[in-house]
This record gives C-alpha cells, structure tokens and sequence, in this order.
C-alpha cells in the first residue's frame, strides 16, 4: 500500500514539474511570437499602423476593436531612440515590450501629464554614457531603461465612439519613433550665478 503511495506522489509531483517547465519554456520556443508576427509587418525603429481589429484579419489576437494600434519594433544596438506620440482626446497610452514579451513599462497621458507623450528610450549601457547636467531634471526629459536592445512599443488610443476612430488613428499617424539625431548637450550655466 505504501509503494502504492509513493508512484501516486511520485506521479504527480512529476506531472507538475513537466508542467511547470513546459509553461516557463513555451514563451522562448514559441515561433510565433508577438515580435516574430510582426515583423514583416512594421518598419525597424519607426511607427507602423496596425489595421483596426477584424476577427478574420487580426494581426495579433485578441485585439480591441475601441483602440488604434500603433507599433513600433526597436533596435538599440546603434544608440538610443526618441519616441513621441500626440495625446488623443479620449485616452493613449504608451506599453514597452522586450523582445520576448515581457512587460517592462507603460505610460498613459494622465500619468505624462502633457499635450505629448515624450521620452528616450536606451540600454543602462547607454543611459551611463550620458553627460550628468544638473540643469536637466527628470521632469524634463524621462528617460527608459530597456533591459534588452530589441522589443516592441505598443502605441494605443481610444475611439470612445466608433465615429471618434479617424481621429484616434491620426493621433497615432502623427507618432514618431527613430534613432536620436542629437546629444543631449550640457547646458550653460545661467549669468550672474557663481
């Protein structure tokens, strides 16, 4: 009875590891993932429109037919990007992707707070190598760390009313996302200060 016992526990802790594993495992062997779907689709370190949801055309599943979708597909490798998107009238938001799905940040335009929702988004690496200014806070320039150089950036915005979906696309058609063309220069000293 008791061997009886133990292959039943043994069985199912087993059963469970296999699991376990296989659930952990699937998202990086997976050949279908978000990046890889999306790829032939979107231009590399720029914003590409995503077509409104379709049951039968989706290019993602699970797409809300209330939102435009914008996506822009990211390669830190040769230097940091600078990414803005307009705030539409109803509600946008901004989600930040590695290259194997993980969520690593997401902004709204209650939290940016602005008419633009504006950051640079860049490796620790190169977060490092920029020149510290004083003159420059946070609130000035909100900078991202990316944990990987590739990945996605998920643009939304809300058409609260179908009629409102033109707006909420050229909302979106006005993002931008592209390599800085600039160094952040160190500012001068404001005249009269020692």
């Amino acid at each position: 009875m008791i061997r009886l016992l133990f292959t039943i526990l043994a069985g199912v802790v087993l059963g469970l590891l296999v699991h376990l594993v296989s659930v952990l495992a699937l998202p990086r062997i997976a050949t279908q993932d978000a990046y890889s779907r999306l790829s032939p689709m979107t231009k590399l370190n720029g914003v590409t429109q995503l077509p409104l949801a379709d049951p039968n055309t989706s290019p993602m599943p699970f797409m809300d037919p209330a939102f435009a979708l914008a996506i822009c597909r990211y390669d830190l490798s040769n230097g940091p990007i600078k990414l803005m998107v307009p705030v539409s009238q109803a509600y946008t938001s901004v989600s930040f992707y590695t290259r194997n799905e993980i969520a690593y940040y997401a902004i709204n335009d209650r939290s940016a707070g602005r008419k633009v929702i504006e950051l640079d988004l860049m490796t620790e690496a190169q977060h490092g190598e920029l020149p510290e200014d004083e003159e420059i806070t946070a609130a000035d320039r909100l900078i991202i760390d990316s944990p990987s150089t590739t990945g996605l950036i998920v643009m939304k915005a809300l058409a609260a009313e179908p009629g409102l979906m033109p707006q909420a696309q050229a909302s979106l058609q006005a993002a931008s996302c592209g390599p800085q063309t600039e160094q952040p220069a160190k500012a001068e000293a404001p005249r009269g200060r020692r």
